[in-house]
């Protein structure tokens, strides 16, 4: 089942989103409707707070990065098989020089912007079976993973702009919170004014 993509200006995606354990009611049906949701939206990512859920759950698929000619075989390889499900997921470490990389998000619709972060992290999570996971992320996937972990800690990429930049995508935002933004995806507006 699709479920709506909650927009900007929604408190669920400002909170510090809770961990959850292995019996949270009908997880394996919430997972399968994330892929869904995410597929359906044409995303590589989708947190649990971006379909109103403040737990600390996210799914990425980066295989529509695969056919990106800029980037090497390896990498592409690499991407073309990071498919994964993060429940209560940690980062242990990140290291390297910050790098931008344009980033848009299914709940910030027609708006990218550069974003820097680091390419290498390590980090711990459970998987859909609940068995406990440790991974070495680097380049686009590493990137993936932390702006969806950003989520899970209340976080949205446009909060990691300059002072300017967010003032100039200010009137989008607001825009975007009041449901004034067409997309080919089922959302959620949280100032959208409901007619009665």
């Amino acid at each position: 089942m699709i479920l709506p993509i909650v927009a900007y200006g929604d408190p669920v995606l400002k909170k510090k989103a809770t961990e959850i354990a292995k019996d949270y009611p009908k997880l394996e049906d919430l997972i399968a409707n994330m892929y869904e949701t995410m597929y359906g939206a044409s995303g590589v990512g989708l947190a649990a707070p971006q379909v109103g859920l403040p737990i600390r759950l996210f799914i990425v698929d980066t295989s529509p990065f695969a056919d990106d000619e800029v980037l090497d075989e390896e990498e592409r390889e690499q991407l073309k098989n990071f498919k994964h499900t993060f429940i209560n997921p940690k980062i242990i470490e990140e290291s390297g020089d910050e790098w931008a990389f344009n980033e848009g998000c299914l709940s910030i619709p027609d708006v990218r912007e550069d974003v820097f972060r680091q390419p290498n992290i390590k980090v711990e999570y459970y998987d859909e079976a609940f068995k406990k996971q440790t991974l070495e992320l680097d380049g686009l996937a590493a990137r993936v993973f932390q702006h969806e972990y950003d989520h899970v800690e209340g976080v949205l990429f446009t909060d990691k702009l300059s002072s300017l930049k967010k003032r100039l995508i200010k009137g989008k935002l607001t825009n975007i919170s009041k449901g004034k933004i067409r997309v080919d995806y089922r959302m959620r507006f949280p100032l959208l004014k409901k007619k009665r």
